[in-house]
């Protein structure tokens, strides 16, 4: 990727919407979409992944489960127990990392099968949110065979650790239709 050129851009597998392709520079990594494929009208639970340009904004990362990507994102370790992230549309503290335990909906930063052991924030629904948009979408590390995600972007944790000298701040995250 050049200074220019910051996009890394996901595109969906031939034959396949819960599988996709993503483009840093040279790399062309296989990847994990939404279970429901992609779609322009993200809503909060459908399983899909939102075609959209999105900023990196911050990463998280739990020490002791892999090496830590080397990125130019500011990077949080993950607290068990502690760190949560809020998926309750009605809640004003929707779409934001928040700290448990917590009285609405939220999901564990901490999980114990190793999906967040390195994760991306990205830029949806969260500068400009809005009520019911989707929450938690994410870069993250893929499950074995790459099986659909709740909405979020994945990739192997080989593959993260490839692709992370691309992230920084200037980087977007474009998924193409």
């Amino acid at each position: 990727m050049t200074a220019r050129n910051r996009t890394i851009v996901v595109r969906r597998a031939p034959g396949s919407p819960q599988r996709g392709i993503l483009s840093a520079g040279i790399l062309r990594l296989p990847c994990a979409l939404g279970r429901s494929g992609t779609t322009i009208a993200k809503r909060e639970g459908d399983g899909a992944t939102p075609v959209a340009t999105m900023a990196l904004l911050s990463a998280w990362f739990r020490p002791g489960r892999m090496r830590l990507p080397s990125t130019r994102l500011p990077v949080r370790r993950t607290r068990i127990g502690v760190d949560g992230w809020c998926d309750a549309p009605t809640h004003a503290a929707y779409n934001r990392p928040v700290r448990l335990p917590f009285p609405a909906s939220t999901e564990s930063m901490a999980r114990t099968d190793r999906l967040y052991d390195f994760v991306v924030v990205l830029d949806w629904n969260m500068r400009r949110r809005g009520r019911g948009r989707g929450s938690a979408i994410f870069l993250h590390i893929a499950r074995p065979g790459y099986p659909p995600t709740a909405g979020c972007v994945a990739v192997s944790p080989t593959d993260m650790l490839r692709l992370s000298p691309f992230l920084s701040p200037r980087t977007r995250l474009q998924v193409e239709r």
